[in-house]
């Protein structure tokens, strides 16, 4: 069932020109154009404003209690722990120590024999809710998280869902996607991993092993139009998009990539009239890709700026927020701490520039995306008087804060297991 356009005053661009011959498409994106365009037209005068205050409140509800709604994502606490925990962290919300005490037993109740986080307490060990554990533990920048991860036993069970062809099981016995790969060397990365080589028996664990033909691996996702899909063959999509790009960059091997088609792929994903991303050819705009391929221009290491900043940004504040706290995919739908991530991830994204420091030498066996430039765009260094609506920056590549990154590496540098 379409939506009924009353007083229908839209300029032709605001309109899908179908040619006569409407599709459920061509129908659900005029749908899309006809609200967004109505809620710009209904205060065109509107200087939009993050609504921090709100958003907060939203987030500590959720960290506090959440309904009977939420049992389907029971597999999924990790992630609604570093949705809510990050989400408060770009927002500068302060986090107190009891708190953080809380969240980091809450994980270790996710933590399994084998070294992996399930989405529950009890559930198999996977590579998403394993990402999304470390990721909420090192975010909180406490020695009492960092004792919650074992490397060594990551790295076994990790070499267990390693695949011939460079790729990983998403669990044992699971599917195979790019999303396992980022993942795993997101965490192995981030864990300072490259250095702990250890023997047990007659079987020598390594990141060296573990990282074997991951590269080829993503470069065979790469499609003709210049996206990445889930695994070699398949459509591009923005989420696999960022995964692939991200974890090709911290091996280093960016050069097995066609660059110049991959960022065509990302700037043809940007809206023109709503100002937000979609996350695959012919679909819908969705807040989410506000990271998921906003988040890929930094990664593009682009030495002209090509992200349309202004626009997103206006999509961000003036249809993906509620009036009441919390972020959404567009206007109609409901709030979830899912978009609410993502959508302020992306707008941490679009006010700064990130830059490799060049000042970072590798001969020092320092990786250069430990230390990012990061410069505020001139729109950000206006806000200076108008602090609560500027975003620290977030990291593109792990996407917890910049600082958590660098603690994190920099104490694990110093243990040997």
């Amino acid at each position: 069932m379409f939506q009924e356009k009353f007083d229908d005053d839209r300029p032709l661009e605001w309109m899908v020109l179908d040619d006569g011959i409407p599709t459920r498409t061509s129908e659900q994106q005029d749908d899309v154009l006809y609200t967004i365009y109505r809620q710009y037209k209904n205060k065109p005068n509107f200087i939009p404003k993050l609504k921090r205050d709100l958003h907060i409140e939203f987030l500590l509800k959720g960290l506090e209690k959440l309904s009977h709604h939420y049992e389907c994502l029971d597999a999924s606490r990790p992630w609604l722990a570093y949705w809510m925990i990050h989400s408060l962290n770009l927002l500068k919300h302060p986090l107190d120590l009891n708190f953080k005490l809380r969240a980091i037993e809450t994980l270790r109740k996710c933590r399994n024999e084998d070294g992996g986080f399930g989405g529950g307490p009890g559930q198999t060990s996977h590579l998403a809710s394993t990402y999304a554990a470390v990721h909420c533990l090192c975010s909180l920048n406490l020695v009492e998280a960092y004792d919650v991860i074992d490397r060594k036993k990551l790295m076994k069970w990790m070499t267990a869902l390693k695949q011939e062809d460079g790729s990983f099981c998403l669990s044992i016995g699971g599917e195979i996607d790019i999303r396992g790969l980022y993942c795993a060397i997101s965490v192995l990365k981030l864990l300072n991993c490259d250095k702990l080589e250890f023997t047990e028996g007659e079987v020598t664990y390594s990141t060296k092993f573990l990282y074997n033909k991951s590269s080829e691996f993503i470069a065979r996702c790469q499609t003709f139009d210049g996206g990445l899909g889930c695994y070699p063959g398949v459509e591009a999509h923005g989420g696999y998009v960022f995964c692939g790009l991200a974890a090709i960059r911290l091996l280093g091997d960016s050069n097995l990539l066609n660059m110049e088609l991959l960022t065509k792929w990302a700037v043809q994903r940007q809206m023109e009239m709503e100002g937000g991303y979609q996350g695959r050819c012919n679909k819908l705009v969705d807040g989410c890709y506000c990271f998921w391929v906003g988040g890929a221009f930094p990664l593009l290491h682009l030495e002209e700026d090509i992200m349309n900043r202004e626009l997103l940004q206006k999509y961000i504040l003036k249809a993906c927020q509620s009036p009441y706290g919390g972020c959404r995919d567009k206007p109609g739908k409901g709030v979830d701490h899912y978009h609410t991530c993502y959508v302020l991830s992306g707008l941490s994204i679009s006010q700064y520039k990130y830059n490799i420091d060049s000042r970072v030498q590798l001969s020092q066996g320092i990786p250069n995306w430990l230390f990012y430039k990061v410069e505020p765009t001139e729109e950000t260094i206006s806000l200076k008087d108008e602090p609560d609506q500027v975003l620290i920056p977030t990291h593109p590549i792990f996407n917890i804060p910049i600082e958590s990154v660098q603690k994190t590496y920099l104490h694990f540098s110093t243990r040997a297991e």
